[in-house]
This record gives structure tokens, sequence and C-alpha cells, in this order.
């Protein structure tokens, strides 16, 4: 079960890395080949940075959980939610508030947990006393605040993507409703 979840998770890694991002984003030209390539690549990375996460874990199994749902409170879930129910937020300030969460939540992660630079990870030295298990609190917060500053300054949420949030939030086949 193990091996078959890891598996599928690094089939998923690889296709967002090569197809994802590479060719939806930064190079829309990239022929299969290289896109290939680019997916075996991202793998072998995956498989690199898992294995010493293996050899050397940040912690227990519940911290290691706790450290991956920080991560993804604080890059994942303002997007979301804000995509949802903010009508202004767009591309940019959602890409812009992943990052800064992301960037924030990892950073944090990596200067207590590591012991690279000094820092113990003891209460005295954490950030209004939160530990890094619980710093995706804090880079959700500034997601949140990052996103809807970004989103305020740069273009509007084309017409076209106001519709179909606004489709998505209607209730089809319902119908009218009566007698309340």
């Amino acid at each position: 079960a193990a091996l078959s979840t890891a598996a599928g998770l690094l089939l998923v890694i690889s296709a967002a890395v090569s197809h994802d991002l590479l060719k939806k984003t930064f190079r829309p030209q990239i022929s299969e080949r290289g896109e290939l390539l680019a997916a075996r690549a991202a793998a072998a990375a995956a498989i690199v940075v898992a294995g010493y996460l293996g050899i050397n874990p940040p912690g227990f199994v519940a911290q290691v959980v706790a450290l991956a749902f920080g991560l993804a409170a604080a890059s994942l879930f303002p997007a979301i939610l804000m995509g949802i129910f903010f009508k202004d937020m767009n591309r940019e300030g959602a890409t812009a508030g992943m990052l800064a969460g992301l960037v924030f939540t990892l950073g944090y992660i990596v200067w207590f947990k590591s012991g690279w630079f000094g820092a113990s990870d003891t209460p005295s030295g954490w950030l209004f006393g939160i530990s890094p298990e619980g710093a995706g609190s804090l880079g959700m917060l500034l997601n949140f605040a990052v996103a809807a500053a970004v989103a305020r300054f740069t273009a509007r949420t084309p017409d076209d993507v106001r519709a179909m949030v606004d489709a998505i939030r209607t209730p089809k086949g319902a119908g009218a409703a009566t007698g309340h």
C-alpha cells in the first residue's frame, strides 16, 4: 500500500512539474520529448528529496504530518478559499499569496528544524511562541494578506472567469424556492 501510494504521488509530482508548470506556464513550445525528460528529472528530484527526508526525518510521523498540513494551509487553502468567495481574486494575487505563505512557512520550518543556522527548536526562540509544526497558521495569514493586496493592485479578474465562478456557486436543477 505504501509503495503504490508513493508511486502515485511520484507520478502526480512529475506530471505537475512537466505538464502543468513547465508546459502550461514557462515553456509552452516544449516538445513532448522535452516534457517527458522534465517529468523524469522531476521524478528523480522527488525521489532524492524523499530519500533524504526518509533517512533524516525532521521529526516523528505526527510532526511530519503536521509540517505537511502546515505547508498546505500556508499555500493552498487561502488560494482555494479566496478563489471561491472573493470575486476580486486574480491569478497574480493567488500566486503571490501562495508563494509568500509557502516561502515563509518553509523558511520557518527549515530555520528551526534543520539546525543549520544556529537556531534551536525551543519555545523561547519561536515567533509568537508558535512551533514549526504550527507555522502554517502564520503562513496562511500572510498568504491571505499578500493575495488580497496584490489582487487589489493588479489587473481585474476577467469577466468570463467571474461568470464561471458564479455558475459554480449556483445550484442547477433545484428550481425556485417556494412556500417558506
